[in-house]
């Protein structure tokens, strides 16, 4: 069994502007100084300032047309089979229309939740590093940063938590569903514990999606075998509280539901209804804070090149004036205070939901805290074009979330 540390690896970053729908994504200013967390040295990984920031992070990529990344990433794949025996070959493979991958992704560790392909752990160490290149090709530097964040995480966890879940900890599967191609259309699916990856390319299209995909990480900051503190989310904290800094007081008593942190309302990998109309509508925010909530968006829709983000910001965008965004728990972004924040963003096109979760054990391994702020589940959904219309969501046992959110109350100021 190979088990690597994940490393960090080099590209090109992209110098150019991302225009979506007209707006141009330079305007959101982050007035918030950053609160030290649970630790007094620990300091942001990186600090936006601006939504050009935000976007221009997230796309800067070898790639950046979708056609490069399509290629790119079915090149690499290509080459990640020619690495396997026929067996693995045909137990990482499935047909593209398999509903099989509406279910083999959740938040759960693979022992509670089975999942689709090949687990990493049962890779030699060529072909878990042609597994993750696969990956390389696919994901923007910030994505793959936090992907892989994300992983470190939970190898964090396996290696000095003491509860009997750790063997579970630290295993990831990568699967295919339809054939690797720059023309036909397939799916690159992967994930594990607090992560699920579901990128649907076609280069007959020239389209990637992202829906549905679920992002989490327990915990929110650790240290990795070098000593140097990571934090896989601070970029979308840092996103989150920009656009709630932009609001005006009356804004924020339409979008503040209260102080309790909810759980997710859509569990990742089963069904869900998409609620919405709760909170404060795009319609009622200004051009600067509409640029603010699509560098938010951008977190989990722009995970990929640049034309591919700018593409799918644009589709949100013509929607954006119908969409609802609402917020609870904490309003200021200091870790060492609250239990955390929910958010949710439910429009036409979109529907993301952000929740640190407050019923984890063990709350403090190694000195990092790992729940509330610590503990982190997110899902990102697409209610037109899940799976990039392959297949219809099954629902699921097992998965976590499904009872949560604002349940429809009305806004109320928040706390000063």
């Amino acid at each position: 069994m190979y088990r690597a540390t994940v490393g960090n690896r080099g590209r090109t970053a992209l110098a150019s502007l991302v225009l979506v729908g007209g707006l141009v994504l330079g305007g959101c200013a982050n007035d918030t100084a950053k609160s030290s967390d649970t630790r007094s040295n620990t300091t942001a990984s990186s600090e936006m300032t601006n939504a050009s920031d935000a976007i221009d992070s997230t796309t800067s990529a070898d790639s950046t047309t979708t056609v490069e990344t399509i290629a790119a990433t079915a090149d690499a794949a290509e080459a990640f089979l020619q690495t396997l025996s026929e067996e693995q070959r045909e137990q990482v493979t499935y047909s593209y229309d398999d509903e099989t991958k509406s279910t083999s992704w959740s938040n759960f560790p693979v022992t509670i939740v089975d999942r689709a392909g090949l687990n990493l752990t049962d890779l030699s160490e060529e072909q878990h590093t042609a597994a993750l290149t696969v990956l390389e090709g696919l994901l923007s530097d910030e994505a793959y940063a936090t992907v892989t964040g994300i992983m470190g995480g939970d190898e964090f966890l396996r290696e000095n938590a003491s509860d009997t879940e750790q063997i579970a900890l630290g295993q990831y599967y990568i699967a295919f569903f339809g054939d690797p191609s720059h023309t036909s259309a397939w799916e690159v699916q992967f994930g594990g514990h607090h992560l699920g990856i579901n990128a649907t390319l076609s280069g007959a299209e020239d389209t990637i999606t992202f829906a549905p995909t679920h992002l989490g990480a327990q915990p929110a900051v650790y240290a990795d075998a070098g000593g140097n503190e990571v934090q896989p989310f601070d970029g979308i904290y840092t996103a989150a509280f920009a656009f709630y800094d932009s609001l005006t007081e009356e804004q924020r008593s339409q979008l503040y539901q209260g102080e309790a942190v909810e759980d997710l309302v859509c569990a990742p990998g089963s069904t869900c209804d998409f609620p919405t109309g709760t909170g404060i509508a795009g319609s009622d925010l200004n051009d600067e804070q509409k640029q603010c909530l699509l560098a938010l968006i951008s977190k989990w829709a722009g995970m990929s090149d640049a034309e591919t983000t700018a593409e799918t910001l644009d589709k949100i965008e013509s929607s954006l004036d119908e969409t609802y965004v609402n917020w609870s728990g904490a309003t200021a972004y200091d870790m060492t205070q609250g239990s955390g924040i929910y958010f949710q963003i439910s429009g036409p096109d979109v529907y993301i939901e952000f929740a640190n979760q407050q019923s984890s054990t063990g709350t403090d391994v190694a000195g990092y805290v790992t729940a509330g702020w610590g503990h982190i589940h997110t899902i990102y959904r697409d209610p037109t074009n899940d799976y990039a219309g392959s297949v219809e969501q099954q629902a699921a046992a097992q998965m976590g979330g499904g009872t949560g959110g604002p349940a429809g109350r009305g806004g109320m100021a928040p706390p000063s």
